[in-house]
């Protein structure tokens, strides 16, 4: 009877040592993948990078609605193909000197352009070769531009300097 007890406690000293074991693995392998998706978040937010290069991109235009979140803007890009994350969109917004200062309207923006440069024209701090819009009287236009009467700003300014608009 001895030698059963004895057994027993061998058996059971394996076992937990083969479980100890085992969760200290998995412990391991969670902390490194937290750790490896915590680098890349960080990387993405801080290494800026262009979704094509300059000689690929290609204009796309966003309308930002009144009321929209940043988060909202962030995937409204992501689906149009201008950014890789919407959250790391957010973060970046809230890290940058355009902070609460995204603006409703439609805008022409690259797919060879940063986070960074689509919220400045976002923020209207830069708004070369973007669509009017304003109307005649001074007042911005209510959920329209020029852009979706076929014609853009560049197009109004040159005619008015006596161009072709061509």
């Amino acid at each position: 009877m001895g030698k059963q007890v004895r057994k027993q406690k061998k058996s059971s000293i394996v076992a937990g040592g083969f479980f100890r074991f085992a969760l200290y693995l998995i412990i391991a392998i969670a902390v490194i993948y937290i750790g490896k998706s915590a680098y890349d978040f960080g990387y993405d937010i801080f290494y800026q990078q262009p979704m094509d290069s300059e000689e690929e991109g290609r204009d796309i235009t966003v309308v930002v609605e009144d009321g929209d979140s940043v988060y909202q803007i962030g995937k409204t890009l992501e689906n149009r193909g201008l950014i890789r994350d919407a959250k790391v969109f957010v973060v970046q917004e809230k890290l940058s000197n355009y902070s609460g200062k995204l603006q409703t309207g439609t805008y022409i923006l690259n797919t060879s352009m940063t986070p960074d440069e689509m919220m400045e024209i976002l923020s209207r701090e830069n708004i070369k070769g973007q669509p009017n819009q304003t109307q005649e009287d001074g007042t911005a236009q209510e959920g329209s531009s020029d852009i979706q009467n076929g014609t853009d700003a560049d197009a109004e300014e040159t005619q008015e300097e006596g161009g072709t608009g061509e």
